[in-house]
C-alpha cells in the first residue's frame, strides 16, 4: 500500500523505515576534504501522493562591516565578513508546491514579485534551483509558484538579493522537514539554510541569523566556515543590540556594474591578495570590538571599509566608480557632524552610492534631527530608510 505523503506515516513509508526508526539524513563530507557536502541522492518523493501546501518566510537583508569582496570556486569568500542583520528592509516569500505530472530534467517554476509574474526572476530562481539538483533532487518532481515581495525599494541600496535569497533557501529547509524528518535542532536547521543561501547570493548567508554574523573560516572562531555563516550574536554588547542604520538613498538608479561582475574583476586586482589579508585581520578585530562596545573603534573600521571596497572598485580593471557626487557631500557633512558634536555617527556604503549610517540608541533624536535637516536635500526624492539590528527571519502563516 503507498501511503499520502501528507501523513507522517507516508513520509515514513517513502523515506524507508529500519526498526520503527527514519533513516538518519546525512551530512556528508568530501573524501580528505573539510568541505561540507549535502548532496542526497535519496531525497526523493513519490510525487503523485504529495498533497499540495505552502511555507512563508520573512528574511531580513544585512549589511556587512567588514566587506566581502572577491570569490573563488562554488560561491566560497576570498575573505572572512561580518554583519549585522537588518528588521525592517526584508523579504517576505511564500513557496507553494504541488505534485507534477511528469519529472522532468528542470525545474518547475513561476515567480510573482508584488503579485506579478516577473520572467527574469523567474529565470535567475530557477537557475538557483537547479543548482540545489544534488542536494535536493526532489525539486524536479514537484511543481512551484513562488510570491515574493520586498519591504524597501529595490533601487534602494539594500541587499536584496541576501533578503531574497535566504528568505527562498529557508522556505525550502522548511519543506524539506515537511516531506522527510525534523532536523536535530535549529542550529543544524539555521546551518543548511545558510549554505543554500550562499549558493544563490553569498551575503545571504548571514541573513539567517539575527543581530551579527560572521561568513568565512577565521582560525580564532570555532565553528566558522567558508560554505556557511554562523552567528556571533552571543557575544555582542549591549550597545550593538539594537543600532541604528538608516539608508540614504543618493540614487535610485540602476548600477552601471552589477556586484557579481564586481567580484569577478577581483581576480585580476593587483591589490587583491593584500586586501584578502587586510579583510580577515579586521574581521578578527571587529568581532573584538563588538563583544567590548567600542563604538570609536567600530566606526573607524566601518568607515575605512567602506571606503576600501569602493577603491578596489576603482583600482579593478577596467576601473569603475559607483558613488556619486552627493555620496561625498554626506561624507563630508557626516565627518564635520561627528567633530562638532562628538556623537559616534559613522557611514558605510555597500556596492552603489547609497550610504548607510549607523550609531546607538541613545544619540537616535540627534541624528535623525541631523539627516532631516542637513542630509536629505542629498537624497533622491529626498528619502530616506530608518532600520536597526533586527532578531532574523521568521516563519509566517501563509495567506490562502
Amino acid at each position: 500500500m503507498t501511503l499520502p505523503l501528507g501523513t507522517a506515516a507516508g513520509r515514513r513509508e517513502a523515506n524507508g523505515w529500519e526498526g520503527g526508526v527514519i533513516k538518519a539524513r546525512p551530512i556528508l563530507y568530501y573524501k580528505n576534504s573539510n568541505i561540507l557536502n549535502y548532496h542526497n541522492p535519496s531525497l526523493t518523493v513519490i510525487s503523485s501522493e504529495i498533497i499540495p501546501g505552502a511555507i512563508r518566510w520573512r528574511s531580513p537583508s544585512n549589511i556587512a562591516l567588514v566587506k566581502y569582496w572577491g570569490k573563488h570556486g562554488n560561491q566560497l569568500p576570498q575573505n572572512a565578513s561580518v554583519s549585522f542583520t537588518l528588521s525592517g528592509a526584508a523579504t517576505d516569500t511564500t513557496l507553494r508546491y504541488k505534485s507534477r505530472q511528469e519529472a522532468g530534467e528542470s525545474v518547475e517554476v513561476a515567480l510573482l514579485l508584488d503579485g506579478t509574474p516577473n520572467s527574469g526572476f523567474t529565470e535567475r530562481t530557477k537557475a538557483f534551483l537547479e543548482k540545489l539538483l544534488p542536494v535536493y533532487p526532489f525539486l524536479k518532481q514537484l511543481s512551484f509558484t513562488i510570491e515574493t515581495s520586498n519591504s524597501f525599494p529595490h533601487s534602494a541600496g539594500i541587499a536584496s538579493s541576501a533578503s531574497g535569497m535566504s528568505a527562498l533557501a529557508l522556505c525550502l529547509v522548511s519543506l524539506e522537514e515537511e516531506l522527510f524528518e525534523p532536523f536535530a535542532d535549529r542550529a543544524e536547521f539555521l546551518a543548511k539554510a545558510s549554505y543554500l543561501s550562499r549558493l544563490g547570493s553569498g551575503s545571504a548567508c548571514r541573513s539567517v541569523y539575527g543581530g551579527a554574523a560572521v561568513w568565512g573560516k577565521l582560525p580564532g572562531l570555532d565553528g566558522s566556515s567558508d560554505e556557511y555563516a554562523v552567528s556571533v550574536t552571543e557575544s555582542l554588547h549591549e550597545v550593538f543590540k539594537n543600532y541604528h542604520d538608516d539608508i540614504l538613498l543618493i540614487s535610485k538608479s540602476e548600477k552601471s556594474v552589477s556586484s557579481r561582475a564586481g567580484h569577478g574583476l577581483m581576480e585580476g586586482n593587483p591589490y587583491a591578495t593584500a586586501r584578502y589579508a587586510q579583510a580577515n585581520r579586521r574581521t578578527d578585530e571587529m568581532l573584538s570590538v563588538l563583544k567590548h562596545g567600542n563604538v570609536e573603534r567600530f566606526g573607524e573600521i566601518l568607515e575605512s571599509e567602506a571606503l576600501t571596497l569602493h577603491a578596489l572598485m576603482m583600482s579593478s580593471h577596467p576601473p569603475y566608480i559607483l558613488i556619486r557626487p552627493n555620496t561625498l557631500q554626506v561624507i563630508e557633512r557626516i565627518h564635520r557632524y561627528r567633530a562638532d558634536t562628538g556623537n559616534p555617527l559613522y557611514f558605510t556604503l555597500d556596492a552603489g552610492p547609497n550610504l548607510h549610517l549607523l550609531y546607538p540608541h541613545a544619540v537616535a533624536a540627534e541624528v535623525k534631527q541631523f539627516i532631516r535637516e542637513e542630509l536629505l536635500y542629498f537624497c533622491e526624492d529626498k528619502m530616506y530608510l530608518a532600520d536597526r539590528v533586527g532578531k532574523g527571519p521568521e516563519r509566517l502563516e501563509v495567506n490562502e
